[in-house]
């Protein structure tokens, strides 16, 4: 009697538990069965990458059902599912019932366009666009909250390195006041180059253009463009300041020479370009964004003086977590496609299962609180100033003078013997002082007759 009560027992308790149970079957087969449709505009490197790993790597929560290109025809693989629409009709895409477009095609015009379009007809996007993030992404940000969808721009900054992501959820409850970073791998492969080798700047560029790393037009690189619209987003992304790229300063690495090299392994640094942004309250309470980018001495063993070849590198600086730092490959079209597909992932998972609708949640990015702040490169550092002369007596009691008399005191007079003394290099390091003070000497010196270059003017970072 025992055991038959026991068996009784155990097969009545499916029966106590199968409406809740049908419940939970019918809701996973409905998440199992719901899969955002997304459209890929723009099959270039980043392109193909990501349609491979849509292709390669089924997730259940994506389906790509659209490429558009211009000449579609040529652009067609055999590797891509077959069901997914190959197209050069950007405005049928945007009318089908896709809930996530990638943008990938770049620049202002018409990405911008596209993007805007997208978003007013409801529809999330993701983008690797940084001058189009750069310079239009909080109004993008604010479009995209009044229509309930989302906009995530993972790629668009250290492409191979999730630091926006970090900034959206892993960082936000912290209070960011600083971010500097490596965040143009031209530049940084050009400068390891001449570091490791003392090759000449032109022959360190044409290496870069040879392996891939640079344009046949690098200026956007080499003068600071690129790295100043990078740092304009990141700037957004975790200061939550609103910054013009062009308000920034941007130094060109052109004038770097061997010889800077030298120079700077004496007070135990090297060069690179960094980015730096620091957010700041004056007595007034007036915010103000102390931004730039270009060349700096940085010490050897620091996190930037470690960066080799094309990394790049970024570190935060938070009132509650201190400093943070993320390194990887910034660019290239797989690290670049697997932060377009993370994002899409992150935009997929907000999307209610079965609806296309977006979940109560929206990224930390998206806030009103982003202030449009004064921007300032008036930084106060110690300076590494750089001379070439023809040798002659007084060069230095000359130079003192004009120092003194803008109260810059200097700390150090490095000269290496060996150089021609028809162009003779040698260096004046600076205490801290504020760049706005440094640079009315900085022309007086440069109206010198022994002078046959202009003076290199670097920040020292400690």
């Amino acid at each position: 009697m025992i055991r038959n009560s026991f068996v009784s027992e155990t097969h009545s308790l499916p029966k106590q538990i199968s409406k809740p149970a049908a419940k939970t079957a019918a809701r996973q087969r409905q998440e199992r069965s719901y899969a955002a449709r997304v459209a890929l505009i723009g099959f270039g490197t980043v392109g193909r990458a990501v349609t491979k790993i849509l292709s390669e790597n089924a997730d259940s929560s994506l389906r790509l059902t659209h490429i558009c290109n211009r000449n579609v025809e040529t652009k067609k693989q055999s590797w891509v599912p077959n069901n997914v629409i190959w197209t050069d009709d950007i405005e049928a895409v945007l009318k089908s019932d896709v809930n996530i477009v990638i943008e990938l095609i770049g620049g202002l015009d018409p990405a911008g366009k596209i993007v805007r379009s997208a978003i007013e007809s409801g529809k999330s996007v993701v983008t690797a666009n940084k001058q189009l993030i750069a310079r239009h992404g909080s109004d993008l940000l604010q479009l995209a909250r009044s229509k309930g969808c989302q906009i995530e721009f993972g790629a668009s900054v250290a492409g191979g390195v999730p630091v926006l992501p970090a900034l959206r959820t892993g960082l936000s409850g912290d209070r960011l006041y600083g971010i500097a970073g490596i965040l143009n791998g031209t530049c940084n492969y050009i400068l390891s180059r001449i570091e490791s080798s003392r090759i000449p700047f032109g022959e360190a560029l044409e290496e870069a253009q040879a392996r891939g790393y640079a344009e046949a037009d690098a200026s956007e690189d080499l003068d600071g463009g690129d790295a100043r619209a990078k740092l304009a987003i990141l700037a957004l992304a975790g200061l939550h300041a609103r910054v013009a790229p062009e308000s920034v300063r941007a130094r060109t690495i052109r004038a770097i020479d061997a010889v800077d090299f030298d120079y700077a392994a004496e007070l135990g640094c090297t060069i690179r370009q960094i980015s730096r942004a620091v957010l700041k309250k004056d007595d007034g309470k007036k915010k103000i964004l102390f931004a730039e980018v270009g060349p700096c001495l940085v010490p050897t063993e620091s996190p930037f003086g470690r960066v080799q070849r094309n990394l790049n590198l970024v570190l935060t600086s938070g009132h509650y977590g201190g400093d943070m730092a993320f390194l990887g490959a910034g660019a290239g079209g797989e690290p670049t496609a697997v932060a377009v597909v993370s994002d899409v992932l992150f935009v997929a998972q907000n999307l209610s299962s079965g609806t296309g609708k977006r979940n109560v949640s929206t990224p930390a990015i998206v806030t009103p609180e982003i202030s449009t702040p004064e921007i300032s490169g008036d930084f106060e550092t110690p300076w590494y100033l750089r001379f070439f002369v023809r040798d002659q007596p007084g060069i230095v009691a000359r130079l003192a003078q004009i120092m003194a008399a803008h109260h810059l005191n200097i700390d150090s007079l490095l000269q290496k013997p060996g150089f021609d003394k028809a162009s003779l290099p040698f260096v004046i390091t600076l205490e801290p002082c504020r760049d706005s003070t440094l640079r009315p000497a900085l022309e007086e010196m440069a109206g010198l007759d022994f002078s046959i270059r202009p003076c290199l003017c670097l920040p020292i970072l400690r």
